[in-house]
């Protein structure tokens, strides 16, 4: 799908308010985005969770000198180094974000609410999120591929996901899933930019190409992105099929979209490397 995961928007501005490229309150509202209220829970003795401003601002001053991702699923820990506690509550969540310097991971728990009575509109939930910092393991994080192997492997997938879709006669293989792939970009494209100020132009362009193949895989699997299903009525041994038939895209889309937005603390860490004598 083409929407942002928070650990994405926590470290794109953040990383930019780092390098001194936005204001805290700019980095702050893009990082929020639709929800409500975002805070860090610092690890400081009975100290309450702090706002992004504060929060990003006492990371800088713990060392922190980027800031990369994590999006592991059961059977591969992309992005993560450990410790196992950290590993398994990123697991949980889905998503993670590493702070290099600082030696810290970042971990989102979620609190919505609703109106009361029946089955409130997604505008109608209201979000909170409280990252947890953890501590962590300075070690290569895991399977993250380079720009240039992800954007490689990001057009072989593009190709593998339209003839998953022919091959196994989803109904969005057409013409149908341009439509879908044209109301995900419309609304991804809507009041906000891809990633932020000090991404390379290729940084950019692998993210759109791997949210492209993610809705792909968001198609094949039922559903287009704007309440309607495009993957036509399938059995359950069918769904299976498609759903293993699926799996290496989704996780080269996986795997790309980490690359993204990992590419400004590698490019500081490449940095740093080409500076020791």
């Amino acid at each position: 799908m083409l929407d942002e995961p928070r650990s994405g928007r926590l470290a794109a501005w953040g990383n930019a308010l780092l390098a001194g490229l936005v204001s805290p309150d700019e980095a702050a509202e893009r990082i929020t985005g639709e929800d409500a209220l975002h805070r860090v829970a610092l690890p400081e003795a009975d100290a309450e969770p702090a706002g992004l401003t504060l929060a990003l601002g006492r990371l800088r001053a713990m060392g922190a000198t980027g800031l990369r991702i994590a999006l592991p699923v059961p059977g591969h820990p992309l992005g993560l180094s450990g410790p196992p506690e950290f590993n398994a509550r990123a697991l949980e969540a889905g998503e993670a974000v590493l702070v290099d310097g600082a030696v810290l991971g970042l971990v989102p728990l979620l609190w919505e609410a609703g109106p009361p009575g029946g089955e409130p509109a997604p505008e109608d939930v209201h979000t909170e999120v409280v990252w947890e910092c953890l501590p962590v393991r300075q070690a290569p994080p895991a399977d993250v591929p380079s720009l240039a192997e992800a954007e490689r492997e990001l057009a072989e997938g593009m190709r593998e996901a339209t003839e998953v879709l022919t091959r196994l006669d989803v109904a969005g293989s057409g013409p149908v899933a341009d439509a879908a792939l044209d109301a995900y970009r419309a609304r991804a494209e809507a009041g906000r930019r891809l990633l932020a100020p000090g991404y390379p132009p290729r940084a950019v362009r692998v993210l759109e190409l791997a949210q492209r193949v993610s809705a792909l895989v968001a198609i094949a699997h039922g559903g287009g992105g704007d309440g309607r299903e495009h993957g036509g009525a399938v059995s359950a041994a069918q769904m299976a099929a498609r759903t293993e038939a699926l799996r290496p895209v989704e996780r080269t889309a996986r795997r790309a979209q980490v690359a993204a937005y990992n590419a400004y603390a590698e490019e500081l860490e490449r940095r740093r490397e080409g500076g020791r004598p």
